[in-house]
């Protein structure tokens, strides 16, 4: 950050624009459990061939249901991974915003790095304390 504010590095957002979503948008379940067929195949040759039949069934369901766990799981590690990004963007961006004051000037630099960072890591090790002191 030093390097930065002392040449009068900005920055500049090129960040893609996503659209914003509504409270509409994700339909709310009722919270009702729906009623489940029961499935009885009695005995003989009838029986189990609609055992292989519903076993085949539930297995191409359960693959279904893991191919949209994984889709899940990837959309989230997206969204946390734009979250993190755009904080740590609006940080640095604020930091350089600074550079009208600091460019040219080394000293100024460095307490102006020195200070965003003791602020930006302070906050992170407070939070982690105020877990250890609320146990």
């Amino acid at each position: 950050m030093t390097y930065g504010l002392y040449y009068g590095i900005g920055l500049k957002d090129n960040f893609p624009k996503f659209r914003e979503f509504k409270t509409g948008d994700l339909i709310a379940q009722s919270g009702t459990t729906p009623d489940l067929p029961s499935m009885e195949v009695g005995d003989g040759i009838g029986g189990l061939i609609m055992s292989i039949l519903l076993w085949i069934g539930m297995t191409i369901l359960i693959f279904i249901l893991l191919i949209l766990l994984e889709v899940f799981f990837w959309i989230s590690i997206f969204i946390i991974l734009a979250m993190l990004y755009w904080i740590f963007f609006r940080a640095l961006r604020l930091v350089f915003s600074k550079t009208k004051d600091t460019k040219g000037d080394i000293v100024i630099s460095a307490i102006f790095s020195l200070t965003y960072s003791v602020l930006y890591l302070g906050w992170i090790f407070g939070i982690v304390y105020l877990t250890e002191i609320l146990r």
